[in-house]
């Protein structure tokens, strides 16, 4: 358990060259989600480079781990990291939401390798989450099952009913990450209808919590680890993200939950993001 030096290093530059994807795709498809892709950049990162069991050129390997990403909005996050991963050609990622490009607005498991759900329709990935896990278990496999969730998303009242349903099942194959940026589209979640706090919410359903800093690449990598060790109860990480991370134009803006960067905002970007990396 644990990262070495560099590995850390390597982690958080393919962060980098994550976030510089994504902010490269927004601003020229002129439409998508910036923040919630940003905030999640980390958590994505560590899952798809260093934890999850997965296999580019076998998209359907049985024993692979499954990822449900389910703020289906932030697909740009994820169709970064399955691009670099090698699930299909970086230069595909400059398709984002063009008309017949298979990177649409909301990840497409029906058109994309490494997709597994369909989703996008907000509070229901937990659900499906809890699904795989069961049928895991079912089928007698080892593979885990990950859902990334949006803090404005647990709203959504299902997300509860899956919260429970998760525990009385005992489903320590399944381990949700939220990702805690405090906020959504109509502005800050303690607002819109707050969801605070979400640890112990997590913990009185009957949950293992561990509550990190979501841009800190050991924290997350540690708290993955550690969720693999806990035995008879679904395991929850708290990542406390902040919205449009990696450039001060955007970071902590509400507005750029769905408004892409201008071509003068990119390049501010780009550089920030360059000298985050070096």
């Amino acid at each position: 358990m644990g990262l070495s030096a560099e590995q850390n290093r390597e982690l958080n530059i393919m962060a980098c060259r994550i976030r510089t994807d994504i902010v490269e795709m927004l601003n020229k498809s002129g439409s998508g989600h910036t923040g919630g892709s940003l905030s999640a950049a980390d958590i994505v990162t560590a899952l798809y480079f260093h934890k999850l069991k997965h296999d580019p050129k076998n998209p359907g390997w049985p024993e692979r781990d499954r990822f449900i990403l389910s703020k289906g909005h932030a697909a740009p996050v994820l169709y970064a990291a399955l691009a670099r991963s090698g699930y299909f050609p970086v230069d595909e990622l400059s398709t984002l939401r063009k008309l017949g490009s298979r990177l649409q607005g909301h990840p497409d498991s029906k058109k994309l390798p490494g997709v597994e759900v369909s989703t996008g329709s907000l509070g229901q990935g937990l659900s499906m989450a809890n699904g795989i896990a069961l049928a895991a278990r079912l089928d007698k496999k080892e593979y885990r099952v990950y859902a990334l969730l949006g803090d404005g998303e647990l709203q959504e009242g299902q997300v509860w009913e899956a919260a429970m349903t998760a525990a009385h099942y005992g489903l320590d194959n399944l381990t949700a990450i939220v990702d805690n940026n405090g906020l959504q589209i109509d502005g800050a979640c303690a607002d819109v209808m707050c969801v605070d706090p979400i640890g112990d919410k997590f913990r009185a359903f009957g949950w293992d919590v561990a509550e990190i800093d979501g841009h800190d690449m050991a924290a997350i990598v540690d708290a993955l680890d550690r969720a693999c060790t806990h035995r008879g109860r679904p395991s929850a990480i708290i990542a406390r993200t902040i919205k449009g991370k990696g450039c001060s134009l955007f970071e902590g803006k509400v507005e750029f939950h769905g408004t892409t960067p201008s071509d003068e905002e990119l390049k501010v970007a780009l550089e920030e993001i360059g000298r985050a990396s070096s």
